[in-house]
């Protein structure tokens, strides 16, 4: 009985969803600020033979890129919250001047889904009398409390991520040698970036090896990118 049990329990594995808001705020601002922070210091040191200007710019980029996030997190999720709370107080007015209809909507939904015309209409009707708002809220809108948008939430992930992502790429700048900086950063931004796909994918229960292959590569066109910019203008920075 207890092996059936343990079975039983191992069958139920966890799932992933419920991290996905989060998770997406905390990976975008970590791989934001490694990749923000590392293009940074790389195309200033592909211009500059001196460590203080590229100190100076990576930590610029670094509390600049960590208020911005945390700022536009906030900012573009309370949009989707301000949408969401305006579906859902039409939606309540709808309830209101025109049950019958809505509740046919409902019906039309879960027979889409797959139910009998006569079973989904049963469906509606009992979800209605239950509540009728959170029934229109979860199946005809798809709002629900693992999707539904949380601005602080997203910002404070965001900003912390990019915050400790950048961090990484700083210490480069601090302690490595001037000579071979550029060459330091790229490496060390990719070994932050395999450890952040690496642990991203095993928070969030999918493939290491796909999220491990699409960071590194964009974060090497990225940085490339911003290195060749550097050697094009060949500013002096003094």
């Amino acid at each position: 009985m207890a092996e059936n049990i343990d079975e039983f329990e191992d069958y139920l594995a966890p799932h992933y969803i419920n991290r996905s808001n989060w998770l997406r705020a905390a990976v975008l601002g970590a791989n934001d600020g490694i990749l923000s922070t590392a293009s940074i210091a790389i195309g200033v040191a592909a211009a500059s033979d001196m460590r203080e200007p590229i100190i100076l710019a990576t930590l610029a980029g670094l509390v600049a890129g960590a208020l911005s996030m945390a700022a536009g997190e906030y900012v573009s999720v309370s949009s989707q919250t301000d949408v969401e709370k305006a579906d859902i107080e039409r939606e309540k007015e709808e309830l209101n001047e025109m049950p019958e209809i809505e509740l046919q909507r409902l019906a039309e939904i879960y027979e889409k889904r797959g139910l009998k015309k006569e079973t989904a209409l049963t469906v509606a009707k009992e979800l209605t009398e239950h509540d009728a708002l959170g029934a229109h809220i979860r199946d005809e809108l798809g709002i629900n409390e693992i999707s539904q948008a949380k601005p602080i939430q997203a910002a404070f992930a965001s900003g912390a991520a990019f915050t400790v992502g950048g961090l990484l790429p700083f210490l480069v700048t601090l302690f490595l040698p001037l000579s071979s900086m550029e060459y330091s950063l790229y490496g060390f931004a990719l070994f932050f970036l395999i450890i952040l796909g690496a642990l991203a994918a095993k928070t969030g229960g999918s493939s290491i090896g796909k999220a491990i292959i699409r960071i590194t590569f964009w974060g090497t066109v990225a940085m490339g990118l911003t290195a060749l910019v550097g050697y094009l203008f060949n500013v002096n920075v003094a």
